[in-house]
């Protein structure tokens, strides 16, 4: 929703984002400043590499000191926010969350496009609940009437693990709740599957490009020595399980049963840091005792059952 306001706010008389509750917003510039200031004077390969990892430095100390000093963190935002808005905006009721920064996914907005719209009077954020539809707009448990005449549904959102295929092993169809996620992108006891998933904590792809490094790492490793199968397999039956995802968002709570486990220790662990990752998928071998190598079966036909 924070997108969609300043992205339509032009067009319209005027916009309204009606919230549940607020979110944490971050003012960010549209471009990077030291990115572009480094390819004046670096090769673009070389400007790319260093940005990269200042910018990783950056997020990971962002992070950090939002789950240390949460309190701190939580006030800088608010400055922020009430320095891009306008003098006397309500900046506790739309913009100040129960949680702590981090707890939940942060938003972004460029160049405080959004803090600029509602500035300019061609946004406005309502922070309540809905009562009903009315026939010209949205009642508020308040009792206010917000008039619309149109309506843009930008909540609800709800998760489809893998895209919402069907695992299947021999026939058999699997539960991925019933499996351990092995090293981020596989699951156990389902051989040949693999799938990225990121961070989030921090840019996505940052944990997509090394869970696809490692696996292209696996691949080249089952061509060089002749196989054709793999899978995970749990050894130590009474690992503990958690879920895959330890993250309060409520549309994550809501789909947290439909999605895999995670373990407590060893390859069965689901990083949300960049450092560990990159040991483990990077610069981590692609052998492992976990894994169990082979190659493929045919599967009898259905016809041919029938015949023997």
């Amino acid at each position: 929703a924070v997108t969609l306001i300043p992205a339509m706010a032009d067009d319209t008389a005027h916009i309204t984002m009606l919230q549940r509750s607020p979110s944490y917003v971050m003012p960010l510039p549209k471009q990077d400043p030291i990115a572009n200031g480094l390819r004046k004077v670096l090769p673009d390969t070389v400007a790319y590499r260093v940005t990269r990892s200042i910018n990783k430095g950056r997020q990971r100390l962002i992070y950090g000191a939002s789950q240390r000093y949460p309190k701190q963190v939580r006030r800088i935002i608010r400055a922020l926010n009430v320095k891009a808005l306008p003098e006397g905006y309500d900046v506790d009721t739309h913009f100040n969350p129960k949680y702590n920064p981090w707890d939940q996914r942060m938003c972004a907005v460029p160049d405080s496009d959004l803090f600029t719209a509602i500035s300019q009077g061609k946004a406005e954020v309502v922070t309540d609940q809905i009562e009903r539809f009315t026939k010209t707009g949205i009642l508020l448990k308040s009792g206010r009437e917000l008039p619309a005449d149109i309506i843009v549904t930008a909540t609800g959102l709800k998760l489809l693990p893998f895209g919402g295929i069907q695992v299947s092993v021999d026939g058999q169809v699997k539960n991925p709740h019933d499996s351990l996620v092995y090293k981020s992108f596989m699951l156990s006891d389902i051989p040949n599957m693999a799938f990225a998933f990121g961070y989030t904590n921090s840019s996505w792809t940052l944990k997509v490009d090394l869970v696809c490094e490692h696996l292209c790492r696996l691949l080249a490793y089952m061509d060089q020595h002749g196989y054709s199968t793999v899978v995970p397999v749990v050894d130590n039956p009474m690992i503990e399980k958690r879920p895959m995802l330890d993250f309060p968002a409520g549309y994550i709570i809501r789909a947290i049963e439909e999605f895999p486990q995670q373990g407590t220790s060893g390859p069965w662990t689901v990083e949300m840091n960049f450092k560990a990752d990159h040991a483990r998928l990077r610069k981590g071998p692609v052998e492992d005792a976990a894994l169990r190598f082979g190659t493929a079966k045919p599967v009898a036909a259905e016809s041919d059952l029938a015949r023997a």
